[in-house]
């Protein structure tokens, strides 16, 4: 349970430039959660509003990066879903009200103060401008996560929340 108020500028401002990559390299977070099962485990990690994943299962391994930078490091633009051995992944973004982003912020923040297994990055200049990211093995083996990404607008702000399950 972790809650990262983080004195950095965003680097990710807006939605519409998220990629995602698979399998690369991935950058050192300005902050992270290891989440462990056993001998297994999940490495969650807040990047400038934007996350990276790195799981590992048997002796298998998997990276994940939602980010500005993705595609440059050969990612595709944030897809509606991806899928690839064992791997499965969806996003949704969606433009919600004021009122609507405050409500999910507060949730994230208070997911990432109260239960296990929950990372939040705030970053300054508005309260709902925040990544939070939640990692769980999964019921067949593997990993599960989920990530919010949250854009704030002046009236409005966008919501990006991606799924992801690993069973290699």
């Amino acid at each position: 349970m972790t809650l990262h108020i983080l004195d950095v500028e965003s680097r990710d401002v807006t939605a519409r430039a998220l990629g995602l990559v698979v399998n690369a390299e991935i950058p050192v977070p300005l902050a992270q959660l290891t989440v462990v099962n056993g001998d297994d485990s999940v490495v969650l990690g807040v990047l400038g509003a934007s996350h990276a994943v790195k799981a590992s299962l048997g002796g298998h391994h998997i990276t994940e990066q939602v980010s500005c930078d993705a595609v440059r490091v050969g990612g595709q633009p944030l897809p509606v879903s991806e899928r690839a051995s064992g791997y499965h992944f969806t996003s949704d973004t969606r433009t919600v009200d004021r009122v609507h982003l405050e409500e999910t912020a507060d949730w994230l923040r208070r997911q990432a103060t109260e239960a296990d297994g929950w990372i939040c990055g705030s970053f300054p200049g508005d309260p709902t401008a925040l990544t939070a990211l939640t990692a769980q093995s999964g019921h067949a083996g593997g990993w599960a996560w989920q990530t919010w990404h949250l854009y704030p607008g002046e009236k409005d702000g966008v919501i990006v929340e991606t799924r992801s399950r690993w069973q290699p």
